[in-house]
């Protein structure tokens, strides 16, 4: 598997905790994380014994060594294993350490060249004094003292403050943002946050969060989920019902949610779904293996779960306590984050998801709510079509066939019944969603299509501080800022304010800022983070003039230091500059 980043997400400033919490895996930790993942040691046993059982039907049987391939078949040892039955041939062929015995000094004849006054053969023999107490060069260092603490030292009078040093390295100043990645290299997948500093244009690493599985999408959210009551992200999370947390979409079919106050951690504060049902991990046999070709069978679908890959994840920021999520198994569903994962604690029934929505017929790729309509929904998916319902009522949603895989889709957030589309043919379409009709064999125009990209037009973005603003990014290796005007006859005018390619590879990912207005983010197939600060541009900021004032956003005059040109990255490793092609 190629080093990449798959998604990235911005923390606004003054969020985070300025002071992060150190995580302590301690017994009331572990007794909750297993609750969590519903785990005991008998469901563990069962689960090896069905993977076996797996891997056997698929023809590919686990070979065990036999532990008594040592012992012979009558069950005792073999000659010569007793060490009783050992013995030296020759003891005197073994020479054995001891105390040496001086060499006396033979009586000769003092020559012109004798060194023999100087008794250079005793010269390692030499004995301590005892009168004295000294004796050889190095005699004294057993007089030192050696103290393991450097503060029971008397003579260092600098004491060392570790936990300051360590306090002030993961301090994140309320003027700091953060940036959440996705990140996949040597087939290892973690989440790595880093620290913008946009006044000292200064991008870092600051930890990192291991995870099971491949990550597909990220989603940002600050209310605290339910976990348990030893949950330490929740001990930890502000009294006001805010907190600073990330939910993560991978190819297994749980989502897991993790506190970004919390470094070091091994566990998420929650997880959404059933891996008691789901057993992702466990292999499925398709078939004998007498045929060459078998084709996957879909999971069976729950209405509690998902069971397939996590594709797409959208928090509703006026229901703070809404999550959807879009799954390669077809739906949309609809959690909780008030409600507990596992349901009753005492029947241990519940729990799950509280709405699925199965309005597609093919791998739903993405899903996002509408800011100013709380209860509406906008879906895209890989059977080529667009959905936007009411999730009160999603038998009487509208839609549209866009003719290629969605890839991403955004709502615009100045209109309430606009959005965008990007498609696999490099494509991007925007459509008002009260001309959409409810049945999808009526043909739907779109307000305006733009050929954005040589290839697939694998993400968008809107910007939420300039009014028809938008940033795409493509398998072409660009990243592409357009500005949307209306015209007098209420048709759109598109216009390419600036094209670059910021190195990263096929772009995957573009989001911008929700704190500066004209800076973004993107990554794709090299496993790099790229910020680019458009404010340096000068042509930018004359096209955006306008419309800055109109918003009420200042921004700085500036130029890109050291001849950057705007782009700020973390410090190279001499990762490899080879091309996707793939």
């Amino acid at each position: 598997m190629s080093n990449l980043i798959s998604a990235v997400a911005w923390v606004r400033r003054g969020v985070a905790q300025q002071h992060p919490t150190k995580y302590v895996l301690d017994d009331e930790e572990l007794e909750r994380v297993s609750k969590l993942a519903r785990i005991e040691l008998q469901d563990a046993r069962l689960e090896l014994e069905r993977a076996h059982q797996a891997a056997a039907e698929m023809g590919k049987g686990l070979d065990v060594e036999d532990e008594t391939g040592d012992m012979e078949e009558d069950g005792e040892a073999k000659e010569g294993d007793n060490e009783d039955d050992w013995e030296d041939e020759d003891d005197s062929a073994m020479d054995v350490d001891g105390p040496k015995e001086k060499k006396k000094s033979k009586p000769a004849s003092k020559a012109k060249d004798d060194l023999s006054e100087y008794n250079l053969d005793d010269y390692d023999e030499e004995e301590t004094d005892a009168a004295s107490g000294t004796g050889g060069l190095f005699s004294n260092i057993k007089g030192l003292t050696y103290y393991k603490d450097n503060n029971d030292d008397p003579y260092i009078t600098l004491k060392e403050d570790l936990e300051d040093d360590e306090k002030q390295e993961l301090e994140v100043l309320p003027t700091d943002n953060l940036l959440v990645v996705a990140k996949t290299e040597d087939e290892i997948s973690q989440l790595e946050i880093y620290v913008y500093d946009e006044s000292e244009e200064n991008l870092y690493a600051h930890h990192d969060l291991m995870l099971p599985s491949f990550p597909l999408c990220l989603e940002w959210l600050d209310y605290p989920p339910v976990s348990s009551a030893s949950d330490q992200s929740q001990v930890n999370a502000p009294s006001n019902g805010f907190g600073n947390y990330i939910a993560v979409g991978t190819l297994d079919p749980e989502i897991e949610i993790w506190s970004l106050d919390t470094v070091e951690a091994m566990y998420p504060s929650t997880v959404l779904g059933r891996p008691d049902k789901t057993k992702a991990h466990v292999p499925v046999p398709l078939g004998t293996g007498k045929k060459k070709k078998k084709k996957t069978k879909a999971r069976q679908k729950d209405e509690s779960c998902h069971v397939d890959a996590v594709l797409g994840l959208s928090w509703n920021k006026n229901v703070r306590n809404l999550l959807a999520s879009a799954s390669a198994d077809r739906t949309v569903k609809l959690w909780d984050l008030s409600r507990h994962p596992l349901g009753n604690l005492e029947t241990g029934e519940g729990g799950g998801a509280i709405r699925s929505f199965d309005v597609h017929k093919d791998k739903v790729q993405a899903v996002q709510w509408n800011a100013q309509e709380p209860s509406v929904l906008l879906t895209g998916s890989y059977d080529r079509t667009v959905r936007t319902f009411d999730s009160r009522a999603p038998g009487t949603g509208v839609g549209a066939v866009v003719g290629s895989d969605v890839e991403a889709l955004r709502w615009d957030p100045w209109e309430s019944y606009g959005f965008y589309v990007s498609l696999e043919n490099g494509m991007v379409v925007n459509y008002d969603a009260r001309t959409l009709p409810s049945n999808l064999d009526t043909p739907s125009a779109a307000r305006f299509t733009l050929s954005a990209h040589d290839g697939a037009a694998s993400s968008i973005d809107v910007n939420p501080n300039i009014k028809g603003c938008i940033v795409t990014g493509g398998t072409d290796k660009l990243v592409k800022v357009w500005n949307i005007t209306d015209e007098d006859n209420g048709k759109k005018n598109v216009s390419l304010v600036t094209s670059r390619d910021l190195g990263v590879g096929k772009v995957f990912s573009t989001q911008w800022s929700p704190d500066d207005p004209l800076t973004l983010a993107a990554a794709g197939s090299k496993a790099k983070l790229q910020i680019w600060d458009l404010g340096s541009n000068f042509g930018t900021r004359k096209v955006f003039a306008g419309k800055l004032k109109e918003a009420g956003k200042i921004l700085k005059e500036k130029e890109g230091k050291d001849g950057h040109g705007g782009v700020i990255g973390v410090a190279s490793d001499g990762e490899s500059e080879e091309d996707d092609d793939e």
